[in-house]
């Protein structure tokens, strides 16, 4: 043998390419989006990242002056801890809420997403125009009712103006999965790490008392009962349960945790049917994906997603709430999450960030699911710019003559496939951007319609969404919201929508050279990388790429790829 052949049969040994016993993934699709199309249209990628910075330098800006300005205020009712807090407004104007009308009425949803959203941009919140607003966030730690969890509301008395106090389960649970995000992207914080134990308390013995039964629509975790009334039975109420008692279980290490995860999945996987309710369902698919691989389990991950996308169909349940797959007019809509069937489809933005955040990292502990959920979010996020004023027609949205007062980073709050309010001038039109806020309380304004509450998400899509030399080939990164995670390295999930082989650039800034490696073919796709490089991705798959150091060996034992002692993949 030649000294050429000789080199070339070393560069493609080097580089996977005669490697007969390398185990291919096989890729699983989800129903609902083998209905999406593979390139949606008309295509446009928002620069999300920026999206989320320009947000929380309105918002959190206190000098705003003018109608409806400034979008936060301070909260020094000092409830539940001996400290002054802050406020958001919901969505802009929202009468209820504000320093001269409740100073103590404001939600956590809003505030805790965008602080997450802030540390997922590498914005510092705990030390921002002299403000600690991690530490200022605890108040919504609610001591002072007994419930000891985060929730919505600091003050219950005012809560009923809207935010679910103790009726509305998933509002009682959110707020948890929320701060145990961001006191993973802020740590450290004076006080979080004893309320992270008291919230994953409560939650274990929460999830023992109910013993398998989440037929309940809240939970009242001062008395450690559940509670039926007028709101459907929130059964995925679970899968918050569990994504919190996980978290806690990666960070205290306490193995009842762990086993309590496994309980609360457990409860959610013995349902017979979707129980999808607002947005918590898809953290299932997460940790049940995360226990399969760490653990051993056999959790039926498929069920659960095509529960998220198909969405509940029961009568007892929040009939209809899913994942839409549909056009629209003259815009495709395919993976945004809300109701399939109000009015032909109404679709909400926080919604639909929100549950990018669990289900991709899930692709690194169930890689058969890449294809699916790479495909998936090149549409849900192609589909998301719509809610934005400036990003949809004037014809096509509610109040286009008042946009100005979003700055291009407040959102409505959600997508109508048909007008709701019976504005003549949007009668046949579809899709339409509106909100809910106008029907709330008497004498809220139109404006309300621009929701802080769904545009305080964007920070999700900013750090999993980074855009390629090829349009609509998208990189994902699939550690950025994969909290309390093992040491791992750069994972990113590309899908090319494309009939043809598409090369993809790849830049590295570090001063090591790296390789690249393809978890789905577990082979390397490139080798020596220092500045750029290349791969190619095969027509309408995937590529799970995961960067190792320039010629570290990956080794596989009953199914774990490692390199280095860190885990690469999972078979």
């Amino acid at each position: 043998m030649n000294s050429i052949k000789i080199t070339v049969l070393v560069l493609l040994v080097a580089l996977g390419g005669c490697r007969p016993e390398v185990k291919k993934v096989s890729q699983v699709a989800i129903s609902k989006v083998k209905d999406m199309p593979s390139q949606p249209r008309p295509y446009k990628q928002l620069k999300w990242r920026e999206k989320a910075i320009n947000f929380d330098q309105y918002v959190f800006d206190s000098n705003q002056r003018g109608e409806f300005m400034p979008l936060i205020w301070l909260d020094s009712s000092n409830r539940n801890v001996d400290q002054t807090t802050f406020g958001l407004y919901t969505v802009i104007g929202d009468v209820r809420q504000g320093y001269q009308a409740h100073p103590d009425f404001h939600e956590s949803l809003t505030s805790l997403g965008a602080l997450m959203s802030a540390g997922l941009s590498g914005i510092d919140k705990t030390n921002q125009n002299g403000f600690n607003f991690v530490k200022m966030s605890q108040n919504y730690f609610n001591s002072d009712t007994g419930w000891n969890i985060m929730m919505n509301n600091t003050n219950p008395d005012v809560a009923m103006l809207g935010g679910g106090y103790g009726r509305d389960w998933w509002y009682d649970v959110y707020p948890n999965v929320l701060y145990y995000a961001v006191s993973h992207l802020f740590p450290g914080v004076e006080g979080a790490e004893e309320i992270q134990r008291f919230i994953a308390e409560q939650f274990f013995k929460a999830d023992s008392v109910l013993n398998g039964n989440y037929e309940y629509s809240y939970f009242d975790y001062a008395a450690m009962r559940g509670v039926n009334n007028h709101i459907p039975p929130q059964e995925d109420a679970a899968a918050g349960h569990a994504y919190v008692l996980l978290s806690a279980y990666q960070q205290f290490g306490d193995e009842k945790y762990l086993e309590g995860a496994k309980s609360a999945i457990s409860a959610l996987a013995n349902q017979a049917e979707s129980r999808f309710y607002e947005v918590l369902l898809p953290f299932g698919a997460y940790v049940a994906a995360r226990l399969n691989a760490e653990h051993g389990t056999e959790y039926d991950v498929l069920q659960l997603l095509n529960w998220s996308f198909d969405g509940c169909k029961a009568e007892k349940g929040r009939t209809g709430w899913g994942v839409i797959a549909d056009q629209w007019g003259p815009y495709d809509v395919h993976g945004l999450q809300g109701s399939i069937i109000d009015g032909g489809g109404y679709a909400f933005l926080m919604n639909t960030h929100s549950m990018a955040w669990p289900l991709v990292p899930m692709v690194r502990y169930q890689p058969q699911y890449a294809r699916t959920i790479g495909k998936w979010m090149l549409n849900a996020s192609n589909s998301a710019r719509l809610f934005y004023p400036y990003e949809i027609d004037d014809k096509h949205q509610w109040l286009p003559k008042k946009k100005g007062l979003t700055k291009n980073v407040i959102a409505y709050e959600g997508l109508r496939k048909v007008d709701a309010y019976g504005k003549e001038e949007l009668a046949g039109v579809e899709p339409v951007a509106l909100g809910d806020g106008p029907n709330w309380v008497p004498g809220q304004p139109e404006e309300s319609m621009f929701s802080l509450y769904s545009s305080a998400y964007a920070g999700i899509y900013g750090a999993i969404i980074n855009e390629t030399n090829v349009d609509q080939v998208l990189r994902l990164n699939c550690l950025a919201t994969d909290f309390y995670r093992a040491d791992a390295y750069p994972t990113y999930l590309y899908y090319n929508p494309y009939p043809q082989a598409q090369e993809i650039n790849f830049e590295w800034d570090n001063e090591e050279p790296v390789d690249l490696y393809d978890a789905l073919t577990h082979t390397k796709v490139a080798a020596g990388i220092s500045g750029y490089g290349k791969f190619t991705i095969a027509p309408d798959e995937s590529a799970l790429i995961v960067v190792l150091p320039q010629g570290a060996e990956v080794t596989e034992q009953d199914g774990i790829y490692r390199c280095n002692g860190k885990i690469v993949a999972y078979q």
